[in-house]
């Protein structure tokens, strides 16, 4: 299966959501204050949000009275423009050597995107290697040892209840002796004590700024694309954890809510990097913004 036909197949729940009800509205030509209040209604129901719908709502307004659109057609592409604006051109470039900071709550997927993101690297030709810093969850390093081993990378990791500073300090003196191009590290996701689990990440921040301050950080959020609104505000919390650069969205094959990465992108200031399509190992891909938008409308 091909890149956007993948992208298409993974997007049918949202596009039912947002795509068919969006023609529908469209088709009537008719602009009026109760377009778009359903318009309205169509976004929230695929979780892009209050303020972010209401941010579009008023830039589709201006678009379509300044250039007196009276067209399905010309109304779809002014949406288009709203849409893409709102996500930017941002895309993670790695320049080796790179380290990885993976953050999340349990059950979002986050060490299976590890394996998929360390899969997806090693076709890209780097040498990877993992951390398997969360040593709170039971079974964590042995759930991310399989994914390794599909993705054939090598993992470093200690007995459960070990010091993840310790696991990173390990991973990033291995990396350097090797000359490892990018290191991938797990981290704890639990946020019901939120104190320890900040204290946590900024040590491991500590380790990898001590260790190996010449090497590109970059800290990536996993969210899961079916909670909805869950995920705005989980991006705060782990953004206050450590300083956050993009998302991973996963599950978005799963939703009819894709909406949510206009919320996240648009409040938070946080560009989604990667979305998970699927369940197997080549089934996470760099985002396209272009893509999306035409797979949703």
């Amino acid at each position: 299966m091909g890149f956007f036909d993948k992208i298409k197949q993974g997007l049918a729940k949202t596009k039912q959501a947002i795509g068919f009800h969006v023609k529908k509205l469209f088709k009537i030509g008719i602009f009026n204050d109760s377009f778009y209040d359903e318009l309205t209604d169509i976004l929230i129901a695929a979780d892009v949000g209050a303020e972010t719908t209401d941010e579009i709502i008023e830039e589709l307004r201006k678009k379509i009275s300044e250039r007196t659109v009276t067209d399905e057609q010309g109304a779809t592409e002014c949406l288009k423009e709203v849409l893409r604006d709102i996500l930017g051109d941002d895309k993670l470039e790695l320049t080796p050597p790179t380290v990885i900071t993976v953050v999340g709550v349990n059950g979002v997927g986050k060490t299976t995107t590890i394996g998929k993101l360390a899969n997806l690297f090693t076709k890209q030709g780097k040498s990877v290697i993992v951390a398997a810093a969360d040593t709170f969850r039971a079974a964590a390093s042995e759930q991310l040892d399989i994914w390794a081993n599909r993705a054939k990378v090598r993992i470093i990791k200690q007995q459960e209840g070990s010091d993840p500073g310790a696991v990173v300090f390990d991973a990033v003196c291995s990396a350097k002796s090797k000359g490892t191009d990018v290191v991938i590290v797990d981290t704890a996701g639990r946020l019901h004590n939120k104190k320890n689990l900040m204290e946590e990440l900024k040590k491991i921040s500590r380790v990898i700024d001590r260790e190996y301050p010449e090497a590109q950080r970059i800290n990536l959020l996993v969210l899961d694309a079916t909670t909805g609104q869950n995920a705005v505000s989980q991006s705060e919390i782990f953004d206050e954890a450590i300083d956050l650069d993009g998302i991973v969205l996963t599950k978005l094959d799963g939703t009819a809510k894709g909406g949510i990465i206009f919320a996240v992108n648009s409040q938070q200031g946080l560009p989604v990097y990667f979305v998970g399509l699927g369940e197997g190992i080549d089934d996470l891909v760099p985002f396209d913004p272009d893509a999306f938008i035409d797979g949703i409308l």
